[in-house]
């Protein structure tokens, strides 16, 4: 395959953490030519200037301008993309997966980008809306039930992140003495993704108007989201397991286990592992992600793999590491 074959792609606020992620996963897909890193605060300087361990894998340099590109992503703060579309005239041809909450309301021409909800859809859309990392460990976690209309009640979530989840800027929570060996609450009942996740359910069922209570925490850690969940289910285990098997049965990333999970299984990669338990009348249902792989730019990647036609899995058969 050579260049011309391949999709040009741009980064818009390449100097981040989502930025380097996505990086790091582009400079190895068989299909893709980065032609651009913009970042207004490291313009002129390599890319492994900032991201150190890309030394040796590519000579680009972030640059100030934007070129044509086939696939656009955007990956500055939140509220920045909505900006910069405004103050850019694209090719309306050019694919755009915004990494920000902008437009995951699908405003402005935006589809909702997760696949295992809308992954027809994805394939014949021009802007993809990238969802969170919290929604997108939380979604695969009811999804199955929604899609059954089995959600009857409150649904409970406690989850947490590790500290980059809370970006690049420096802040009183995310300083070293400060995340190290400590866990705290942050946004309960309140989080920005909650949103999101109301929507993503009611596509699959509509009738359901009960409360997701859900609690955030931040951990100790630098990468990586556990969401546990329950809700009130009828069925018994085996039923729930047969639901969940076949729900994601087509979709390559995200997979049913049956022994106990740890985040380790998924850091550095783009899935997300599911496990089951039934208390009583109550379904547990356990979801780890690697926040900024399947919750960020491995996601961002899946998404533009179905907008060209290209195999779902290119460029993210990343495995995790085990020690």
């Amino acid at each position: 395959m050579t260049n011309n074959q391949k999709i040009s792609v741009g980064i818009i606020g390449g100097a981040g953490y989502t930025g380097g992620e996505l990086l790091r996963i582009l400079v190895n897909h068989p299909a893709v030519n980065i032609s651009f890193v913009n970042s207004k605060s490291q313009a002129g300087k390599p890319l492994h200037h900032v991201h150190t361990d890309l030394l040796g894998e590519s000579d680009l340099v972030f640059s100030s301008h934007v070129g044509p590109v086939d696939a656009l992503f955007l990956c500055s703060g939140h509220g920045e993309s909505r900006k910069f579309l405004a103050e850019n005239t694209l090719a309306p041809s050019t694919k755009i997966i915004d990494l920000s909450t902008d437009f995951r309301d699908e405003t402005d021409g935006f589809v909702y980008g997760l696949p295992e909800l809308q992954r027809e859809k994805i394939k014949t859309a021009n802007r993809i809306a990238n969802p969170g990392c919290f929604a997108t460990s939380i979604e695969l976690a009811l999804l199955p039930l929604a899609s059954a209309g089995l959600l009857q009640e409150e649904v409970h979530v406690s989850a947490m992140t590790g500290s980059t989840g809370a970006g690049q800027a420096l802040g009183a929570t995310t300083h070293f003495s400060w995340r190290n060996n400590n866990v705290s609450i942050y946004k309960a009942f309140a989080h920005q993704h909650l949103t999101e996740i109301k929507m993503s359910v009611g596509k699959l069922q509509p009738n359901f108007e009960h409360a997701i209570q859900f609690i955030p925490y931040r951990g100790d850690y630098t990468r990586g989201i556990m969401a546990n969940l329950y809700t009130k289910y009828d069925g018994t285990l085996a039923e729930s397991e047969a639901l969940f098997q076949h729900f994601y049965a087509p979709h390559p990333f995200t997979h049913l286990s049956g022994q106990p999970l740890d985040l380790k299984q998924v850091v550095n990669t783009n899935k997300c592992f599911i496990s089951l338990q039934k208390h009583n009348d109550q379904l547990l249902v356990t979801s780890i992600i690697d926040n900024l792989v399947k919750g960020a730019s491995g996601q961002a990647v899946q998404n533009m793999n179905l907008l060209f036609g290209l195999p779902e899995d290119a460029g993210l058969r990343l495995k995790a590491v085990a020690f």
